[in-house]
């Protein structure tokens, strides 16, 4: 059976998945990292807020990861929708709140997210598409 997802569609949605693995990596085990960013994270309130992103951002992997494997295209538009939001929300919050180690200055910062999100807005376009065809 042929995939109604275009290829470079699900390379999108893994090399997602992979950034997204680091990041559970890092709430759940590597608060030095974290540390080196500038967030504190000590104390129960800190942890909690931490373990919750971790978890929360874990649930968003198991959902990608069953789409990878369903392909099936109405499931697909729920985790690019939620792409499309987290990284329009990081777009805007990543250059106003720049953690202290940070690649790129706040502009580039806001670029790149903006090339990010027009990617996965292209996505959702053309796995919608899919759908209607």
């Amino acid at each position: 059976m042929k995939s109604k997802i275009p290829l470079w569609v699900n390379i999108m949605q893994v090399l997602l998945i992979l950034i997204m693995i680091g990041q559970v990596y890092m709430y759940f085990f590597n608060h030095q990292m974290m540390a080196d960013t500038g967030v504190v994270v000590e104390g129960s309130p800190m942890l909690n807020l931490v373990y919750e992103m971790g978890a929360r951002t874990l649930v968003m992997v198991i959902a990608s990861i069953f789409v990878i494997i369903t392909q099936d295209p109405k499931q697909y538009l729920v985790v690019l929708l939620m792409n499309v939001f987290r990284e329009s929300f990081e777009m805007i919050i990543d250059p106003l709140y720049p953690v202290l180690n940070a690649p790129a200055t706040p502009p580039v910062d806001f670029g790149i997210h903006v090339l990010i999100v027009a990617i996965e807005i292209l996505a959702l376009v053309t796995v919608f598409r899919k759908i209607k065809n």
